[in-house]
């Protein structure tokens, strides 16, 4: 995919800007990561994995992966033509690849043309914009590709649900609280920094591409619980949540 007007540079600008909106939601986000990195590390056997990142946006855990694994390659997969441009202006090499299909059709893992069965699929902030089914699906995927001992790793905003309303609540005033000490409370949120792309005129091109593309709505939100269920139901031998802080979690499934 060509970013028609872009260059290296105002891609690694609207990244980091990207960064920082994303910690006004998540102030342990590099914690989030760090997590991530960790169960890779410790779980995955070979020092060269092929990963696949599910919804990669644009590349902010990826870029963290592949720091952290100097030998893992990753194929990022994504439906938004914006933020594919970004990961592939500042992350494309024979390490990191991009592919651009919806999660929720049934091709999705063809469309990758993976050389071979991927060791982990990873995930953040990204599956929450799926519904029950669609996600259940899509872990049912996951188990189908992965060899024993591979790994299923999303972190997420992630909720009890109906059975949990006040640990729910708990959960985000946890997390709102962290954010106001830490200062990322300020930060630009999700609207001004979309509101800020449709402005630049760097951007433009990817704007119009994107325009009536991808539908976030959900009305059938999986719980914490539900990732945890489909997993174990889909093949996955363990299964379960390693980490949290407020609503932010990790969950991870061993094949």
């Amino acid at each position: 995919m060509t970013a028609v007007g872009l260059s290296p540079e105002r891609a690694h600008y609207w990244v980091q800007r990207w960064d920082r909106q994303q910690e006004h939601y998540m102030p342990d986000r590099e914690q989030r990561f760090e997590v991530i990195g960790d169960v890779l590390d410790e779980l995955l056997d070979r020092p060269d994995p092929l990963i696949v990142d599910l919804g990669v946006g644009p590349g902010t855990l990826a870029q963290r992966i592949l720091q952290r694994l100097p030998q893992a390659r990753i194929v990022g997969v994504d439906a938004d033509p914006l933020l594919l441009a970004l990961a592939e202006l500042t992350l494309g090499s024979d390490r990191f690849r991009t592919v651009d299909a919806d999660l929720r059709t049934a091709d999705w893992l063809d469309a990758l043309a993976l050389d071979r069965a991927p060791d982990a699929f990873v995930s953040t902030t990204a599956l929450h914009w799926m519904n029950r089914e669609p996600l259940r699906e899509l872990i049912t995927v996951c188990a189908g590709a992965l060899p024993a001992g591979g790994v299923f790793v999303d972190g997420d905003h992630l909720y009890e649900g109906p059975a949990g309303p006040r640990l729910d609540t708990l959960g985000r005033a946890l997390t709102a609280r962290r954010a106001q000490r830490q200062g990322t409370a300020a930060a630009e949120d999700w609207s001004a920094w979309w509101a800020a792309v449709d402005a630049a005129p760097e951007l433009a091109e990817l704007v119009r591409r994107r325009a009536g593309g991808f539908e976030h709505t959900v009305h059938d939100r999986p719980t914490a619980h539900d990732y945890v269920n489909f997993a174990r139901a889909a093949g996955f031998a363990e299964s379960g949540i390693v980490w949290q802080y407020g609503d932010d979690r990790v969950v991870v499934a061993v094949r």
